[in-house]
């Protein structure tokens, strides 16, 4: 992945998450709880309505935003995520442990990107660089 995404990616964490059900969007804020390469990973709660959306339909976008920079990604979510990387997530996570009794107790995914975009808004002409995966 590209620098310029991933760096506005990692300095700002909380993310706008779309999902879509029956045609209609649905927007929430989501902690990004792990990056790895072209990996952006996230954890949610089983029981949380997303979580049933996503099962419904796998399709996603996401957007960060960093001052006058931000980044979209789209693509597809998969929940085939290793052991290690959901303990890894649980373990270092500040809050996670607070909030589950177990890594166990939560669902793990991560985005597997099929387009993004880089914005700069501090260029003239604004800067845009397309991504696809």
């Amino acid at each position: 992945m590209d620098e310029k995404l991933l760096e506005i990616f990692k300095k700002n964490k909380e993310v706008a998450f779309a999902t879509s059900v029956d045609g209609k969007p649905h927007l929430r804020i989501f902690q990004i709880m792990k990056i790895d390469g072209n990996n952006i990973y996230f954890a949610t709660s089983p029981a949380k309505e997303v979580y049933a959306q996503l099962k419904q339909n796998p399709q996603v976008a996401i957007l960060d935003l960093k001052g006058a920079s931000f980044a979209r990604m789209s693509g597809t979510i998969d929940f085939n995520i290793p052991d290690e990387i959901q303990r890894e997530i649980f373990n270092t996570n500040p809050v996670l442990p607070h909030l589950y009794k177990s890594y166990t107790d939560l669902a793990y995914l991560r985005i597997q990107p099929e387009s993004a975009d880089y914005f700069d808004l501090r260029t003239t002409p604004p800067t845009l660089i397309h991504y696809d995966f």
